[in-house]
């Protein structure tokens, strides 16, 4: 479903078309590609956007048969969404088994985001995960994001404009709620899907589900404490990024993300999190630390 008032963010497979859109970069050479930001959109790039073109780039450069099952990357400067970003990509190795790429997000000639990746070509081996946890609610019982931001008109700033492809459905209070409603709790559990039908492409899926798991991770640094985002809160940038698939999936089905903080000291916050479908399967983890610090300080 999309929105039909003015200012109101879009929604559904309105949102999910220009993700794809998003994603599908312009091939320059071999080697190098372009990349646009939504034309509405925050002051700087959504990490999870040039972490997913990044990712993109990097896939386009390794056969098909290949999978990726990790990425590294690093944050290191704000992008410029009224700018393209150019994605050069190194070919670090090509071997039996296994491919690696090194993918640098640049602007203005200057180094924004680079990520390492490999790809693998799936193999028969060992096969446990972490049990799921229990006791949570059907992502069909939750608020949707509408219905939440609906509660605090106040503190909607540019959720009320930005397109939004993901559904997003809380367990708990999420992290921009105001000071005050958000209890302190261990873990940070949202489920999660992209809104609409994504093409049965499982590169594409692999860079939409990279998209998504920046949105809440360190949230789950503030929900130790009970804080949250905005005015009377924090704010924070995300300093790394790390993601390994461990089964094939489908992002635009439900998905169980799962994030706790185990440590956060100096500044800064460490978050990870685990990804499980409906079903109980771990297809993913993440692990990201990011900056954080107090409005005004």
């Amino acid at each position: 479903m999309t929105s039909g008032g003015t200012g109101e963010a879009v929604v559904g497979q309105a949102a999910v078309d220009q993700l794809l859109d998003v994603l599908d970069l312009r091939q320059l050479d071999e080697m190098t590609f372009r990349g646009m930001s939504p034309p509405v959109g925050p002051q700087r790039v959504y990490g999870g956007q040039v972490a997913g073109q990044a990712l993109v780039a990097a896939g386009r450069t390794v056969d098909p048969s290949r999978f990726v099952h990790s990425l590294h990357g690093y944050f290191v400067r704000p992008g410029d969404p009224a700018e393209p970003i150019e994605y050069q990509v190194e070919n670090i190795r090509d071997g039996r088994s296994f491919s690696v790429r090194r993918s640098v997000a640049l602007q203005h000639g200057k180094t924004i985001f680079f990520m390492s990746a490999s790809f693998h070509r799936e193999e028969e081996g060992l096969d446990h995960h972490a049990p799921v946890p229990v006791d949570v609610p059907a992502p069909e019982a939750l608020p949707t994001m509408t219905d939440r931001l609906a509660r605090y008109p106040e503190r909607l700033g540019i959720w009320a404009m930005i397109p939004r492809p993901i559904d997003v459905r809380y367990v708990g209070e999420p992290g921009w709620v105001r000071p005050g409603d958000r209890p302190a709790d261990p873990h940070q559990r949202v489920w999660m899907r992209i809104d609409g039908k994504l093409p049965d492409d499982p590169l594409l899926h692999a860079c939409a589900l990279t998209y998504a798991s920046d949105l809440t991770l360190l949230d789950s640094v503030l929900s130790v404490h009970g804080e949250v985002w905005g005015p009377g809160g924090l704010v924070g940038a995300s300093l790394d990024h790390a993601l390994w698939f461990h089964r094939r999936f489908r992002a635009d089905e439900w998905f169980l993300y799962d994030c706790w903080s185990p440590s956060a000291s100096g500044g800064r916050g460490l978050a990870t999190g685990r990804m499980f479908t409906v079903d109980g399967r771990q297809i993913a983890s993440a692990v990201q630390e990011g900056l954080l610090r107090r409005v005004g300080a």
